[in-house]
């Protein structure tokens, strides 16, 4: 999208112009762009939109482009917008707001919409009701292909989707048919003999990422909710699953990386807040290394009586923090796929088992050789060796049993990643080490 037109027709001031060209462009478009402008020409680019094109933008802005629209505006146009947004998007709109000014624009927005949304907040977040839409399209099974579309002409404007509809009777679901099902029926055809009774389903309490998952497992494009009596009181579209994965994906990866999560973009999160945000696991990741350095200490005779033991411990730590990485690596991405569970714990350690007897191997011959080529001392190449073996079969034991304990314990699994893992594997990495060498030289 072309910006730098953009705001050379804002300096022209030919807002006509401005319009006609807008309305040609995609509403993700226009949302990214209008991070680029300051807040006079944001506001005027937002009230030259349709009314339409205006709630589609809005949905796509980020928070912090959000939140210079709600300085900007009054709040008889915020009420605008949250009677344009779809019910979900107005939720989350709404979700970071001071719980005053929730109140007061309520207040103000229609009567069925406030109703939607208030139905909508009452839902945790984590949950399948917090990211669903009320706004579908509902048919009885008596009804014809012809009445059906025609019920689709006419409310589908205000649907989040029209691809799938739903069949109810007093409320509860039915069955399913799809749009291109309806088309390619006679129109005196009844939904009940086109209609799918077996059809994938949610309920409002189960957990987003978990739904988020059904949705991309069955390749829907969206998916019913329904309360404990079996009613249907809306559906989660795909968008809104690619939204809670993006989410949780951000979230593991700042926890592997042992920060404290935060979904604020990078830029648009202050410096204090960084500083805030990875300190606190800094500081645990620093004081538990002192474990470490008290045991080093513990062997200051053996590096008197020979040194060269020293030149190898970041080799040793370094070693089993990588192959202890690796192993947590995969075993978080397993279980945030549903590919690995619990119950496969055994099969997984036999596996990392037979990995590190060859990985360990390897890196336990070239390191030997180099010993014996360099300082030509056949007892300090067994004892390195030795200790690479013992340390990497641990650090492979330690990256795949952690994730899985935590997940077991109900903690997420990407808390145990690589800085947590590499800590816990140089403590054993040591021990190790120097106890091989103190019975090897007798020190």
């Amino acid at each position: 999208m072309n910006v730098e037109k953009i705001i050379e027709l804002l300096k022209n001031n030919e807002l006509k112009e401005l319009h006609e060209y807008l309305i040609t462009q995609n509403s993700v478009d226009i949302a990214e762009m209008m991070s680029d402008l300051d807040d006079n020409h944001l506001a005027v680019v937002y009230r030259l939109l349709e009314k339409e094109q205006a709630a589609s933008v809005f949905s796509y802005l980020e928070s912090e482009e959000r939140n210079r629209l709600i300085k900007i505006f009054n709040n008889s146009e915020i009420v605008k917008v949250i009677n344009e947004l779809y019910a979900d998007d107005a939720v989350d709109f709404l979700s970071g707001m001071p719980a005053n000014l929730v109140t007061q624009l309520l207040d103000k927005v229609d009567a069925d919409v406030r109703k939607d949304i208030n139905n909508l907040l009452q839902y945790k977040d984590d949950t399948a009701g917090s990211i669903m839409t009320v706004e579908f399209i509902e048919f009885t099974e008596n009804m014809s292909v012809k009445q059906a579309l025609d019920k689709i002409k006419r409310v589908g404007i205000d649907s989040e989707t029209v691809y799938t509809c739903y069949v109810v009777d007093n409320r509860k679901l039915i069955g399913i048919v799809s749009a291109k099902n309806l088309m390619l029926s006679d129109y005196e055809t009844l939904i009940k003999d086109i209609m799918k009774t077996e059809y994938v389903f949610a309920h409002t309490s189960d957990d987003k990422e978990d739904i988020a998952k059904k949705l991309q497992k069955y390749d829907l494009i969206a998916l019913p909710v329904l309360d404990e009596e079996g009613c249907i009181v809306g559906i989660v579209t795909f968008d809104d699953a690619i939204d809670v994965l993006t989410k949780e994906m951000t979230e593991d990866m700042q926890k592997m990386a042992a920060m404290t999560a935060n979904d604020k973009p990078y830029l648009a999160t202050s410096v204090w807040e960084h500083a805030k945000n990875r300190v606190l696991w800094l500081l645990i990741l620093m004081f538990s290394a002192t474990i470490t350095g008290s045991i080093i200490s513990q062997y200051e005779h053996a590096f008197e009586i020979m040194p060269i033991l020293v030149s190898f411990i970041p080799m040793l730590m370094d070693t089993g923090g990588n192959c202890g990485s690796q192993s947590s690596t995969l075993i978080i991405r397993g279980l945030a796929t549903d590919e690995i569970k619990f119950s496969d714990y055994f099969k997984i350690v036999f596996k990392e088992f037979r990995i590190s007897m060859i990985v360990s191997l390897a890196l336990a011959f070239a390191n030997g050789l180099r010993i014996l080529l360099i300082n030509k001392d056949v007892k300090l190449a067994i004892v390195v060796s030795l200790s690479i073996v013992a340390t990497v079969m641990i650090a492979k034991l330690v990256g795949c049993t952690l994730p899985m304990a935590a997940k077991k314990i109900k903690l997420d699994p990407a808390i145990m990643a690589a800085p947590m893992i590499t800590t816990i594997v140089d403590t054993f990495a040591i021990i190790i080490y120097f106890s091989i060498a103190s019975h090897m030289f007798h020190l």
